[in-house]
């Protein structure tokens, strides 16, 4: 019964940050987190990347096949179409060198940077979807500095 009593507190406590202007959770929908994911907590390198360059919740885009492919092929490697984490894992077998790798994430900057650019044309056009596009423009940026870590932690 105590677990009940606190569980009812607990959401009475978020409900209660969330109409006074303090939200729990972002714009998005997403949990506000000032802990940073060590990329050395996933079993591999794929899987790690996959996390954090992959999922629109974490980099702010969405990445699709065709998106994928338009990255191997601006990177230096074709691929056909599969599923999209079946075309990450064939994209990162090309990455296996710093150079690769450099490559890759190169052109994934390139798209990202085309998104925020949709994204900002949205905010320009319609001020009030700032709201929306703004996270999303804030966690790609965010993706696009871990780059240069990518490269340290597995290729140096």
């Amino acid at each position: 019964m105590d677990n009940i009593k606190n569980l009812r507190e607990e959401f009475e406590n978020i409900s209660q940050q969330n109409f006074n202007g303090n939200p729990a959770f972002g714009p998005d929908g997403q949990c506000v987190a000032d802990e940073e994911v060590d990329l050395k907590d996933y079993p591999s390198y794929t899987e790690a990347l996959y996390a954090k360059l992959i999922a629109p919740h974490v980099s702010g885009i969405y990445i699709s096949r065709w998106d994928i492919k338009d990255i191997a092929l601006a990177a230096g490697d074709s691929m056909a179409i599969h599923p999209r984490k079946r075309m990450f894992e064939l994209l990162m077998k090309y990455a296996t060198s710093k150079e690769n790798m450099q490559s890759v994430l190169d052109a994934l900057e390139e798209h990202m940077e085309d998104k925020i650019g949709i994204y900002n044309e949205f905010i320009t056009n319609y001020p009030n979807s700032s709201e929306v596009f703004q996270p999303k423009i804030d966690k790609a940026r965010k993706t696009m500095r871990l780059f240069p870590h990518i490269i340290e932690e597995y290729f140096e």
